[in-house]
């Protein structure tokens, strides 16, 4: 018997609202909002939460200087289409791109993401 059912994701941001609403858009989940706290939902169940965190530092990538401590890999059909929708929704394309099966991006808070072929 398994000691946990679910894993569940939090990032740490300083807007939850702003980057649940992005990745409610990205992946075309459910936004649910609190004061602060927030999370995207999946119909099936898998959810992403998002709880603020005062003098919120993001990640340097790929330095590490400040590390990530996750990323999220997000599948893709068409990387090129997928790059344009998650540019106008407020992601940045990471300066170091260091394969040809995927891109990294950050999101609006700073966290580094990658969209993969699938």
């Amino acid at each position: 018997m398994a000691i946990a059912r679910f894993p569940g994701i939090v990032l740490d941001c300083p807007d939850p609202a702003a980057l649940a609403k992005f990745y409610g858009a990205v992946l075309e989940w459910d936004v649910d909002i609190s004061s602060d706290w927030a999370d995207v939902r999946a119909e099936h169940g898998q959810c992403i939460s998002f709880q603020q965190v005062e003098d919120y530092t993001p990640p340097t990538w790929p330095t590490q200087e400040k590390p990530q401590q996750m990323h999220l890999d997000l599948m893709v059909d068409d990387l090129d289409a997928a790059e344009a929708e998650v540019l106008a929704l407020g992601a940045t394309k990471a300066e170091h791109q260091p394969g040809t099966s995927f891109r990294v991006f950050l999101d609006p808070a700073g966290h580094p993401f990658c969209l993969c072929v699938s």
